[in-house]
């Protein structure tokens, strides 16, 4: 698939290429991003460049993985997302925040313009999120984007070679008001 652009009120999404190595690989010098995300730590410069220049590339063109760099109009670095293909019909959204820039909205604001392409352009039925138990910024992010807290799966990640519990929350499209590509019967309400 060729990479697409977004954009919503406040940000331009879109995906991210040599010219954004410098920016990725300091906004990823942050701890917390390192201490809550998969990335490598310490944080590179050659990591960026496989990331912008490898990576992303490879996963728009192959159809695993659509990274968006976020990004304000006038060009700053806002954050990264990306909806990862684990199955069928099924992506699980991945994000983080540029330490300057949380507490804005912006990532939620990101996440709903990615899951609505998901929806109607990539297929997608069911997106997920997880992050490790105790990152209480990426579970605020996804609850103000609408997903359904599922649960803790336990020892369901690694990060930095050690298994850790998670948390799982999901998004449909009918969350958004949009319809599934594949039909959906939800279990029966228990009865009372």
């Amino acid at each position: 698939m060729r990479p697409v652009t977004l954009t919503t009120h406040r940000l331009l999404l879109r995906t991210v290429g040599a010219g954004d190595t410098d920016a990725v690989h300091a906004a990823a010098q942050d701890p917390d991003i390192q201490r809550w995300t998969t990335i490598p730590s310490p944080y590179l410069p050659e990591h960026g460049r496989g990331f912008t220049e490898q990576m992303v590339p490879q996963g728009w063109a192959d159809g695993s993985m659509f990274t968006f760099g976020v990004f304000l109009p006038q060009g700053d670095l806002v954050g990264m997302l990306s909806i990862t293909m684990r199955s069928l019909g099924v992506g699980e959204i991945g994000f983080w925040a540029a330490k300057p820039h949380r507490g804005n909205g912006y990532i939620v604001e990101a996440s709903l313009a990615a899951a609505r392409w998901a929806f109607t352009a990539a297929c997608v039925d069911r997106l997920e999120w997880r992050a490790e138990v105790g990152n209480n910024a990426s579970r605020a992010v996804a609850e103000r984007a609408g997903f359904t807290m599922e649960g803790t799966l336990r020892s369901a990640v690694s990060n930095k070679g050690v298994r850790r519990d998670c948390w799982v929350g999901s998004l449909l499209p009918s969350d958004l008001g949009l319809p599934s590509a594949a039909p959906y019967l939800p279990a029966p309400a228990p009865r009372a």
